[in-house]
């Protein structure tokens, strides 16, 4: 289950670009809580810490408590990260409020396990990853890391679909109104050019099969012709 995390804020007495700036030259990041039926708070928090949240990897799937020091830290889930486009810090944190049990939407990272149960990979076979993250619906207090999926048994032209996926307990998928593909095993491009080649050369020796039997049809017509 992905961690619980404690973000340290301050509430933002003023808003708009200039004050974002000034915020900003500071060290601070602004942000806004909103959702769960109350008014939108602008806050900012140390951009030093949230930096460290960042670099976990998994801080979109994680539940950050804020505390504002005026009362009960407010559990959150992260619903966008701006960054600056040249310098890749942030710039702004959205976070959305939460109950401790409410259902969210969550992009879980897919792991894939069991390679070396694989024929089509041991026969040099390529998995070809369709979708590295499952959108999920899941309970807040159970968000997993991770979705691990096995290989095993799956052959080149195998796929790998959200119906064959166990996924845990209470959690299901957001998209609901098709079998997605989540990733294939398919044949490395060596082996399909020998394949292709093969299939063209019997194409040719198919082709040239009829050509000789028309040419056999052809000559005997002739022949009969002849002897009329």
């Amino acid at each position: 289950m992905s961690d619980q995390l404690k973000l340290m804020a301050e509430t933002r007495d003023r808003v708009g670009k200039g004050a974002s700036r000034a915020l900003r030259r500071e060290g601070r990041v602004p942000a806004v809580l909103y959702g769960n039926k109350k008014d939108p708070l602008g806050i900012h928090v140390e951009e030093r810490e949230l930096m460290k949240m960042l670099n976990t990897g998994h801080f979109m799937n994680s539940i950050i408590m804020i505390d504002t020091n005026d009362g009960k830290p407010v559990r959150t889930l992260p619903k966008d990260v701006a960054l600056d486009p040249v310098t890749d810090r942030p710039v702004h944190v959205d976070f959305l409020r939460i109950d401790e049990h409410a259902k969210v939407h969550v992009n879980i990272p897919v792991v894939f396990t069991d390679e070396e149960e694989s024929p089509g990979v041991k026969r040099g076979g390529v998995l070809n990853i369709v979708r590295h993250e499952l959108e999920l619906v899941v309970d807040a207090a159970s968000i997993p890391d991770e979705i691990a999926i096995s290989l095993k048994g799956l052959d080149i032209g195998d796929s790998i679909h959200i119906s064959h996926v166990d996924l845990p307990k209470g959690a299901e998928s957001a998209v609901t109104d098709r079998d997605f593909t989540i990733a294939t095993v398919v044949a490395p491009s060596a082996l399909k050019s020998s394949e292709d080649e093969a299939a063209a050369e019997e194409g040719e020796e198919a082709e040239t099969e009829v050509t000789e039997q028309e040419a056999d049809t052809v000559m005997g017509e002739d022949e009969g012709d002849k002897e009329a």
